[in-house]
């Protein structure tokens, strides 16, 4: 299945009566009123996911902020919305995707693959005219069997060593991998070896995701290039997922780091560097040097 559905497509596939589970994930961080936002308006149809609870575990300094559930819990959560095995998942937010893209991996990671994300999400459907509805809603239960492991992850392990032999995305703002800027982990910068590349830029001014094309040619600038090995890290593994999505609209498979930079530098073990260089112009502690600031 396509990674992303177009409004259009959407709506004549609501208009057709064609079975389809809508998700929405509507997350952010630092705004932990998602509920209340799908309750003032969502997409006719469409479940409420919880992603602090339903799309990750307890955060834990060694797995990070959002570390993944295990996949009994996972597929619980998937029958609570209401999916069986076969259906087609629409998942989308108000914020590019970049909370929607989480649920969209976790379901391609678990065998599931007709999942697509809406491209420009709830705003994408109000500028078409069309309806939304507001209030609770609840889901007939499901009966989907999920699996696991059907995505490629890597582990802080892999990551230290990845940029020796393939290439480590930051999908993170760039004054967060830059070491300028850190409002939520132990310590600022970036891991060693990654290259700098904010998931927003994978979005026009709109909230749809760039043509195939314009992404590819992004990506390529960063030096993705087939073949080479290609995994992508954020704060805690949510926004990574976005950045996945992008590369696989590009034409490019990546790996998940799940545990990301929260896990990351939350482990004194594992070095930190600052600055614009992968390599990094600051310390190794995380603390910006004086010639490293932009």
């Amino acid at each position: 299945m396509d990674t992303l559905m177009t409004v259009a497509e959407l709506k004549n596939r609501m208009d057709s009566g064609a079975r389809t589970v809508l998700l929405d994930v509507r997350w952010a961080l630092g705004d932990p009123h998602g509920r209340a936002h799908f309750v003032e308006g969502h997409l006719p149809g469409a479940v409420f996911v919880d992603l602090a609870t339903q799309l990750a575990g307890p955060a834990d300094p060694d797995r990070g902020r959002h570390p993944l559930p295990p996949l009994e819990q996972f597929q619980q959560s998937a029958r609570s919305w209401g999916i069986r095995n076969g259906d087609v998942v629409v998942a989308y937010d108000d914020s590019g995707n970049l909370a929607a893209a989480r649920l969209w991996w976790m379901l391609r990671n678990s065998g599931f693959p007709g999942v697509s994300l809406l491209d420009g999400g709830l705003a994408g459907w109000s500028a078409a005219g069309y309806d939304v509805d507001s209030g609770e809603a609840d889901a007939e239960r499901g009966d989907v069997v999920l699996s696991d492991s059907a995505m490629p992850v890597i582990g802080a392990a892999e990551a230290a060593t990845w940029s020796g032999r393939g290439l480590l995305l930051d999908a993170r703002a760039g004054e967060r991998y830059r070491g300028e800027i850190e409002p939520v982990d132990p310590r600022a910068g970036h891991i060693p070896g990654a290259i700098s590349a904010p998931t927003t830029a994978n979005l026009a001014a709109d909230g749809r995701f760039l043509p195939a094309a314009t992404l590819r040619e992004r990506f390529t600038g960063l030096g993705v290039q087939p073949g080479l090995p290609t995994a992508v890290y954020c704060g805690s593994g949510v926004t990574a997922a976005h950045e996945i999505a992008a590369l696989e609209i590009a034409g490019f498979p990546a790996a998940l780091y799940p545990g990301s930079f929260s896990e990351w530098s939350n482990n004194a073990d594992y070095p930190v560097v600052t600055g614009a260089a992968p390599e990094g112009g600051g310390s190794e502690d995380g603390t910006a040097a004086e010639s490293s600031t932009p």
